[in-house]
């Protein structure tokens, strides 16, 4: 088939069709055909040829063009497509090295084979540029709710007709008894939008915490007006949820919006999601009030709250336990999940019966070290007395306080504390010595004997050993594995060692042996101060 045989207004009619059944631009359709003739083009005149084909956009007459650029003669490769200045000559006035000879030559009778690979040539055109347009049309759309139908379903996964699109809902991201056929409707949270080899691939979820906050935003018209805010949501799909709510405004009761006359808001949620319980929680900025709150329907007798491990213990009592930590440990996993704490629970006897045993070595403690009776050294405890140092080096006056200690007796005690205490530190020195720590890390300012003691322990006997030492290799930390929060022990945590503490001994050595310049410090924390000043 010739080109200039065929209604040249088919072009455009051709590419209009195509375009509006893929829902793409027409320009894109007529600029693959473009290409797709230009290739079959080259298969009639030769495939080194720079052979270019444009169609014209109101009559749709396709018009086929060689093209020859002016080169330099040492880089003269392609003979077909390039050549030098002097062969130039003879086409062109006055070539300069860039310029181009563009010549008109005539239309190719399309074959079949060349049809076909023309054909190939438009439709893997339109399909990369469908794909395009499906990706920049759902890229942004990741963290809202989509309705789909069902198309089918494969190995467990969902595949979901989004309208101008497929999107995937896969096993562990639905809800474990929800079932689907063909053609049913469906609700669903997009998690993810990737582009990938074979084109955009749109991932679903129904389990995810953050399709239960836009399905209250659905139907809560105070949280999509911003007057109630979604603080953090935990789920254990299709079984039970938590989700904290907050107001600026004292007018409205955010548990009560989130409710509805009659329960009629959280039970729409509840009906999407297949039954999911759902408890409403009031968030506070106090996180010991926000987890009473979170452990709901369980009553809470105490909280101790630990900031720097991030973990909370809670003390209900014994009748409220089981239902503190609810049914295979959901109550308080999704309480945990809710305040981003780790949570202990026990029992008011279990907290008691371990308060008792503190003050047993507490007293064991005093006894041993400072040469006291039983009595007298319950009586350092029960004042709050917890170690050696602050019997050592508290002001004395707050010995006196205790009943029967008068001027001799606190002086006494305080001395006994200080030669105990010198004399552990004393043993501890000579251990690290007979470790092998070196003076350069025994002189180093800020490092005591039991410290040292503790380095030599774990091999770190010189100054740069230490200096290699990361703060939480030092002081201890936290890391979040598989979503759990696993302690990491710090070789200096014993002896309440801080992270900031760590993170300046360490800085301290390593300025020391010449490692960091501490006026480049100084530019750094200038700088980090400039940018906070600048965001506040």
């Amino acid at each position: 088939m010739a080109i200039t045989s065929a209604n040249q207004l088919e072009l455009l009619q051709t590419a209009e069709a195509v375009a509006r059944e893929k829902m793409i631009e027409p320009a894109l359709v007529i600029e693959a055909m473009e290409e797709s003739l230009a290739r079959a083009a080259k298969s009639r005149y030769g495939a080194e040829m720079d052979i270019r084909v444009s169609i014209d956009r109101k009559t749709g007459r396709a018009s086929f063009t060689r093209v020859r650029t002016v080169v330099e003669e040492a880089e003269l490769e392609n003979y077909q497509a390039e050549f030098t200045v002097e062969q130039a000559r003879q086409y062109l006035e006055n070539p300069v090295i860039g310029d181009q000879f563009i010549e008109e030559i005539p239309p190719v009778d399309l074959g079949r084979i060349a049809a076909q690979s023309a054909k190939q040539v438009i439709l893997q055109k339109v399909r990369e540029a469908e794909r395009e347009r499906q990706y920049e049309e759902f890229k942004d759309r990741a963290g809202t709710i989509i309705n789909g139908q069902v198309k089918r379903e494969e190995y467990g996964n969902v595949v979901v007709d989004v309208g101008r699109g497929e999107a995937i809902l896969r096993r562990n991201d639905k809800i474990a008894r929800e079932s689907y056929r063909p053609n049913d409707r469906i609700r669903c949270f997009i998690k993810e939008v990737r582009r990938e080899n074979r084109g955009p691939q749109i991932f679903l979820s129904r389990t995810d915490p953050l399709f239960m906050a836009e399905l209250f935003k659905m139907e809560v018209p105070e949280i999509y007006e911003g007057i109630i805010d979604i603080k953090s949501v935990a789920r254990d799909p299709g079984s039970r949820a938590k989700i904290a709510v907050v107001t600026n405004d004292n007018s409205i009761d955010p548990v009560g919006a989130c409710v509805g006359m009659r329960g009629s808001r959280v039970q729409a949620v509840v009906n999407e999601l297949q039954g999911e319980k759902i408890d409403i929680i009031p968030w506070n900025e106090d996180q010991p009030t926000f987890l009473v709150n979170a452990l709901q329907p369980a009553e809470v007798s105490k909280v101790v709250l630990d900031e720097e491990a991030e973990r909370i213990e809670v003390v209900v009592p014994v009748d409220q336990l089981s239902l503190a930590i609810g049914r295979r440990g959901q109550n308080v996993r999704l309480a945990s999940q809710l305040t981003g704490l780790d949570i202990d629970i026990m029992t008011e006897a279990e907290e008691s019966e371990r308060r008792q045993k503190e003050f047993e070595v507490r007293t064991q403690l005093f006894m041993n070290s400072l040469d006291l009776d039983e009595f007298f050294a319950q009586l350092l405890v029960s004042e709050g007395f917890s170690n050696l140092d602050e019997v050592a080096f508290v002001a004395a006056e707050e010995l006196l306080q205790i009943e029967g200690v008068d001027n001799d007796t606190a002086e006494e005690l305080q001395t006994r504390a200080r030669e105990f205490l010198e004399e552990q530190a004393r043993k501890a020195l000579d251990k690290a010595r007979e470790l092998g720590v070196e003076d350069n890390l025994i002189n180093f300012e800020g490092l005591t004997p039991h410290m040292l003691e503790a380095l030599a322990k774990d091999e770190i006997k010189t100054l740069e050993d230490f200096a290699t030492c990361a703060d939480w290799e030092l002081a201890g930390g936290w890391t979040t594995v598989d979503g759990e929060r696993v302690k990491d022990d710090g070789i200096l945590e014993s002896l309440d060692v801080s992270l900031e503490e760590a993170q300046e001994l360490v800085m301290t050595a390593r300025i020391m042996l010449g490692w960091v310049d501490p006026d480049d410090l100084k530019q750094e924390e200038n700088l980090e101060h400039t940018e906070e000043l600048e965001v506040s």
